[in-house]
């Protein structure tokens, strides 16, 4: 299983809004769950925990572009470094 996060973005934040268990490589069950959205961004991690895909988001999305993470689903704080 892979844990699927669904975000947003603005010019300082990047708040998930959405965590999902998904089947690894399932593209269906992904376009299930952004069907009628074109206001989020999205990835599937290959993690079991919501906070590691936190982790990953943080390191590979925001923390580049200089965001801040705010986690709407469970409050998970990623580390930063």
């Amino acid at each position: 299983m892979s844990t699927l996060l669904i975000w947003t973005e603005d010019d300082t934040t990047l708040t998930v809004t959405e965590s999902h268990q998904v089947p690894d490589g399932d593209q269906d069950a992904i376009d299930d769950l952004f069907a009628d959205r074109d206001d989020a961004y999205g990835c599937a991690y290959d993690v079991d925990r919501h906070s590691d895909a936190v982790q990953r988001v943080y390191e590979e999305h925001a923390r580049p572009s200089g965001l801040t993470v705010v986690d709407d689903v469970e409050g998970h704080e990623p580390a930063t470094f």
